[in-house]
């Protein structure tokens, strides 16, 4: 009788719920947790976002499987009880507190887009993905150019040049072997997708992937893929490539012939025309930074949760300054910057901006400013960063916001 009583009237405590937290003391490996609710949305199991709750903590029904995952990845978590769990959510509904709690829906089907082959460089992405152990798909030229993205919730913008003009190495590396099997392959594969150039091929390939987020696709990009894939957009009908890339000489006074309202998150920008210059356009702002690694930190903006909530997903961490790092876009010129783009981390003291989101049509873009959170000069031919040795990343952190983005059961924004 007496253990009867006590389960009916204990029964409302007991274990029913996952914490897993994400503040900077609370989790041993950041990266890793949002693998385990990837992992959580794969198996059904009900997930929920809490933001800016202790550093962006997710919060599970408790099921073993989460227990065991949370266990063999190194994964800190609490376990609550039906009135724990209610107690925090009844402290975020409250209108006094900068929080809220996010539905999170289906684990969204991601892709990668990247050739094959193994590159002189590395992908952070790629990387924070394997690391936290979220499937995804490669995909390149080919599919996007047969619509294979209609198959996908979440698409990366390897570091690639959507202009043609391969990354403009051209001055340090066109000697070497790499370059030149690049050059090869590129041409190669646009003649086989039946175009004549490969600036006209990548073209037709950023059109599509911009056709794909207007669509409602949400797209991230990181280092060259942002502004090269803007730069392609608003060239669409100009010749901007010199010779040495594309056989023929560009048109006379192209920068006058830019259209600007194709372009997703820039405007007004400047292109480098010559080749032996490493830069696209004014956009970026590697060569006109005056800041010392040491010094080297942007500011995540803070956000109302329950009006903002957008902008509040992308930017959950457990710091709100963060380590820069280089690439050969490194960060953004304001003033190049449209009006209706959210600027959603920056260098005050550089007047930059490291990290951006914005609307088109359905769909939603998110670019990030530099290669690699966890290597600050990554050049061509370093080794990869070991991300075993950095599980608390917080720029690793802002790129798997991104990858939970489309699993969110998205509310209006208010403002």
């Amino acid at each position: 009788m007496l253990f009867t009583v006590f389960f009916f009237l204990g029964s409302s405590g007991f274990a029913n719920k996952i914490l897993v937290p994400m503040d900077p003391n609370g989790q041993q490996n950041h990266l890793k947790a949002y693998g385990i609710t990837y992992f959580a949305l794969e198996n059904q199991i009900r997930a929920q976002w809490l933001l800016n709750y202790r550093g962006g903590s997710f919060l599970f029904d408790a099921e073993e499987s989460i227990q065991r995952e949370c266990k063999i990845r190194g994964v800190s978590f609490e376990i609550l009880t039906d009135n724990d769990a209610k107690a925090i959510l009844d402290e975020i509904s409250s209108p006094s507190k900068n929080l809220e709690s996010v539905i999170l829906e289906k684990a969204p089907k991601i892709a990668v887009y990247s050739p094959q082959g193994n590159k002189p460089w590395d992908d952070a992405v790629t990387m924070a993905l394997t690391y936290a152990e979220i499937p995804y798909e490669t995909i390149y030229d080919t599919e996007v150019l047969s619509d294979a993205l209609v198959l996908y919730d979440w698409l990366h913008l390897h570091h690639e040049d959507f202009t043609g003009q391969y990354g403009k190495f051209y001055r340090a590396y066109r000697t070497t072997p790499w370059y030149i099997e690049d050059k090869k392959n590129a041409e190669a594969l646009a003649a086989n997708l039946g175009y004549d150039k490969v600036s006209e091929e990548k073209l037709a390939v950023a059109l599509k992937i911009g056709d794909y987020v207007v669509g409602g696709g949400f797209m991230f990009a990181m280092c060259s893929a942002t502004d090269s894939f803007d730069i392609a957009l608003a060239a669409e009908n100009t010749d901007i490539a010199e010779p040495m890339f594309d056989g023929d000489p560009s048109d006379p006074g192209y920068q006058s012939k830019l259209d600007f309202t194709s372009s997703f998150a820039f405007t007004d920008f400047v292109l480098e025309r010559s080749p032996m210059v490493y830069e696209f356009s004014s956009i970026d702002m590697t060569a006109k930074r005056a800041v010392p690694m040491e010094k080297d930190y942007f500011t995540l903006m803070d956000y109302s949760a329950k009006w903002d909530v957008i902008p509040t997903m992308l930017t959950q961490n457990h710091t709100r300054l963060v380590k820069g790092f280089m690439g050969q876009t490194t960060a953004y010129n304001p003033e190049n910057i449209k009006a209706n783009v959210l600027v959603m981390g920056e260098n005050k003291v550089n007047g930059e901006a490291r990290y951006i989101h914005g609307v088109k049509g359905k769909g939603f873009f998110t670019f990030y400013g530099g290669h690699d959170p966890e290597d600050y000069q990554h050049r061509v031919g370093d080794p990869k960063t070991e991300l075993e040795l950095h599980p608390n990343s917080p720029g690793y952190r802002l790129i798997l916001n991104n990858v939970l983005f489309p699993a969110a059961k998205k509310k209006k924004k208010k403002t």
